[in-house]
């Protein structure tokens, strides 16, 4: 048997009282309210083995993975900072031995080496249990996949895990491993771990190298892990991106609420009660939350033609094979094609001005704070969520942060739910180990945590 390795289990937090969106702007934090207590994580040792085990009998009922190793066949490594850990890895990720599908019916590539990421994991001792599910290509937000079959939420199999990352964010979500691997190019690591409730890191584009990962848009496309605590998210990170810098320290932080952005979203009232609970308790926490304008920095269409020859690019034999599409990924890249030069350079534009917007804001805030989704429930099957679709609400807050190169984490509110309602903090770009640190910080004060949904 590998070796095993302990990882939280469960966690109790802080959750405060709630108060009106005005407390974004004015509010003072009132005196008498109860004060986030340090939260507590039970453990249980788990080896790659038992991970394999319960996942095999957790994925008739929500389908995360799309290939499991055997357990008996699983290397034996006990050294490194990922000594034994079992990860699950994303089926669009290269691993010598194994074959990418992308969750296609079509696309079969027979690895002949690891990405390198994948190289840089197992040489830090962790474990590949198995290979997760997605939406097909990447190219979507709900991994309901018509070749492999919808990826089910653990906290509710009639819903939607997220995408495109949906297997990993299943798999951390129920307790099947402690770490997995996503991509992330609109909100691929982010949209999940939120549906899911566990941790979500978008980092800097750059930070991570791509060799291996098939791509959606190369020039924004990032490799992300997600993880059931932060301590296991910073040393998946580190290990991914061979960063052993050390982590800032965290004192009294500025923290803006991009408007309108904030203020347009297509919230359900659980989302935004619950957002606005964590603002004042930031504010206890002895934190500055304030509004801060951020002109044009919404969902537009623009964001279609910034990334329509990429897409293109990577999909050159779409015209041939148009057909051995799924429907809903087969109808996106029908009108990708269809973006001229134009409108082409019109997105580019559009991105550069993004960038300059963020730039700007990120001269008097140290960090942008906002839901990582405005609603935390797609039920499989249905294309709205309260008569809006789908893609736009799930990517509201996450598509831009992409295009404009910038690291985000989802973090699980303690307390918020089931699963808990996940927000989002955007950095400078460069700014991972920062994020990182405030994670470790608001989660050591109980603000947020994860606990695992039940894969029975």
């Amino acid at each position: 048997m590998g070796t095993s390795y302990r990882y939280p289990r469960g966690r109790s937090g802080f959750r405060s009282s709630r108060g009106p969106l005005a407390s974004l702007s004015t509010r003072p934090a009132s005196p008498t309210r109860r004060q986030p207590r340090l939260a507590q994580a039970t453990f249980e040792v788990v080896s790659p083995e038992e991970s394999i085990r319960a996942a095999r009998s957790a994925n008739e009922r929500i389908n995360a993975f799309t290939f499991l190793e055997s357990e008996s066949d699983l290397p034996q490594r006990e050294s490194g900072p990922l000594a034994g850990v079992p990860i699950a890895l994303k089926d669009l990720i290269d691993q010598k031995g194994r074959t990418t599908t992308c969750g296609s019916a079509f696309y079969r590539k027979e690895a002949e080496k690891s990405a390198a990421v994948v190289t840089r994991l197992e040489g830090a001792g962790g474990v590949i249990i198995g290979r997760t599910g997605l939406h097909e290509f990447a190219f979507g937000f709900s991994s309901e996949n018509p070749h492999f079959g919808p990826v089910r939420n653990p906290w509710d199999p009639t819903t939607s895990a997220g995408g495109s990352s949906g297997g990993s964010g299943a798999a951390v979500g129920a307790g099947l491993a402690p770490i997995a691997v996503g991509t992330d190019t609109g909100g691929s690591v982010r949209v999940p771990a939120a549906l899911c409730g566990c941790y979500g890191l978008k980092v800097t584009y750059g930070a991570i190298p791509l060799d291996g990962v098939f791509p959606l848009v190369g020039s924004i496309d990032t490799v992300g892990p997600l993880a059931d605590s932060m301590a296991n998210l910073e040393t998946a990170y580190r290990v991914m991106a061979a960063d052993d810098g050390p982590l800032p320290a965290i004192e009294s932080i500025r923290f803006g609420v991009p408007q309108p952005w904030y203020e347009e979203a297509p919230m359900a009232d659980d989302v935004r009660a619950a957002f606005v609970d964590a603002v004042n308790s930031l504010r206890e926490l002895g934190h500055q939350v304030h509004p801060i304008q951020i002109p044009d920095v919404r969902p537009d269409r623009r964001i279609i033609f910034a990334l329509a020859k990429e897409v293109q690019d990577a999909h050159r034999d779409f015209r041939e094979k148009g057909l051995e599409y799924g429907d809903e990924v087969r109808e996106r890249l029908d009108g990708v094609f269809d973006v001229t030069d134009e409108q082409a350079a019109e997105g580019q534009s559009w991105q550069g001005m993004i960038r300059d917007r963020f730039t700007d804001a990120f001269a008097t805030v140290d960090f942008l704070l906002t839901p990582t989704v405005p609603a935390m429930r797609k039920v499989i099957g249905e294309d709205l969520i309260g008569g809006t679709h789908y893609r736009t609400v799930l990517s509201w807050f996450t598509a831009i942060v992409n295009h404009a190169l910038l690291p985000a984490i989802a973090l699980p509110l303690s307390g918020t739910g089931a699963p808990p309602v996940s927000i989002q903090v955007m950095g400078p770009r460069g700014g991972d180990l920062p994020l990182l640190c405030l994670g470790r910080k608001l989660e050591d004060q109980g603000l947020v945590g994860f606990t695992p949904a039940s894969s029975e």
